[in-house]
């Protein structure tokens, strides 16, 4: 079983232009379209070549107080007052500015298995499938886990 036979070909795609706002807008767009909640998207340049994705990590990593330690444990902060600023801050920078540019894919012909040991070993939880430089589809670990599960509930024989 290869990547090819897991990977949802349907994928929402961010630009490295696009705001934080544009881009939790599109995760709730996609999520209404998909009936699921979407955590995470590609991004990609003008010709549609792969230049990042952007995660709910990346977002939350970023709003996080960066002196954190400097100014003391979470309760002694007025959260209340601080998490509006943050937002506020953070509406207008771009994706590009905070995706993560390290982006392991795989190939369509990748074994399923060989594809699943990554993503466990990188704690990754959606691959792209590229093929020839371009996004032809994406995996989730999701997918992979089910169609193992379905094996283990074949009957043998």
């Amino acid at each position: 079983m290869l990547a090819r036979d897991v990977m949802d070909t349907r994928f929402h795609l961010l630009r490295p232009g696009d705001t934080l706002t544009d881009a939790v807008a599109s995760f709730h767009a996609a999520g209404r379209e998909e009936g699921r909640q979407i955590f995470g998207m590609m991004v990609v340049d003008e010709d549609d070549h792969l230049v990042g994705m952007l995660s709910m990590y990346d977002i939350l990593l970023f709003i996080q107080p960066k002196h954190m330690r400097i100014w003391g444990e979470m309760e002694d902060l007025d959260l209340d007052r601080l998490f509006p600023d943050l937002l506020g801050r953070a509406r207008n920078i771009r994706v590009g500015d905070i995706m993560t540019t390290e982006v392991v894919t795989t190939s369509p012909d990748s074994h399923i298995l060989a594809v699943a040991d990554v993503m466990v070993k990188k704690h990754i939880r959606r691959l792209p499938v590229t093929e020839d430089g371009r996004i032809i589809g994406i995996v989730y670990i999701s997918s992979i886990f089910n169609r193992l599960l379905t094996g283990f509930l074949a009957p043998e024989g």
